[in-house]
């Protein structure tokens, strides 16, 4: 039996297994969520493969992505993670996590979880794509970059936003055909 995929995902084993078992998963964890935004604002510039391959090192790096541990991170922490080769080693996407990890922390702090967040400005379910065009960003994702930006967050256009709304399930972009749509 054929197992229709997205087409995108036919390109390398680990992108398959990402494709099958994630991408599009709707999260509603926080901090998982999180996660998955800060390793969108890595892959600006690169390949989704290229942060894939890498994803365990990150996670290592930084501390399993404990907000609570990255909001710590110093100039030493910032020199370590510049001389580890095993992630991208960008001083911008960096320091921006970091800054990130802070901004998530205040949110957090003033009330306002971030999955809530998230999922409410989408209307609290998974939005549908029409399963052929691809939009590289939409209204809503323009609308959320600019509420994460008055929060305090960086490394959060319109585009890295839109890509962790399709990794994360707010949005379903498999394409029409593929095992994985739900609409």
């Amino acid at each position: 039996m054929t197992i229709h995929r997205c087409a995108w995902a036919d390109t390398d084993p680990l992108m398959r297994a990402y494709h099958d078992a994630e991408w599009g998963v709707p999260e509603r964890d926080g901090r998982a969520l999180w996660e998955k935004l800060m390793l969108d604002g890595f892959q600006a510039g690169l390949a989704w493969i290229t942060i894939l391959r890498k994803r365990d090192a990150f996670r290592e790096a930084f501390a399993g992505f404990d907000p609570e541990i990255v909001a710590r991170f110093d100039e030493a922490d910032i020199q370590r993670l510049l001389a580890d080769a095993r992630i991208v080693r960008s001083r911008s996407k960096i320091t921006a996590t970091i800054g990130n990890a802070r901004a998530y922390l205040a949110m957090r702090d003033a009330g306002e979880d971030f999955s809530a967040f998230a999922w409410g400005m989408a209307g609290g379910a998974p939005i549908i794509g029409d399963g052929v065009h691809l939009p590289a960003r939409t209204a809503l994702s323009e609308q959320i970059s600019v509420a994460l930006k008055k929060r305090g967050f960086k490394f959060v256009g319109p585009v890295i936003v839109y890509a962790w709304m399709q990794a994360t399930g707010i949005v379903d972009d498999h394409a029409a055909g593929c095992f994985r749509r739900t609409g």
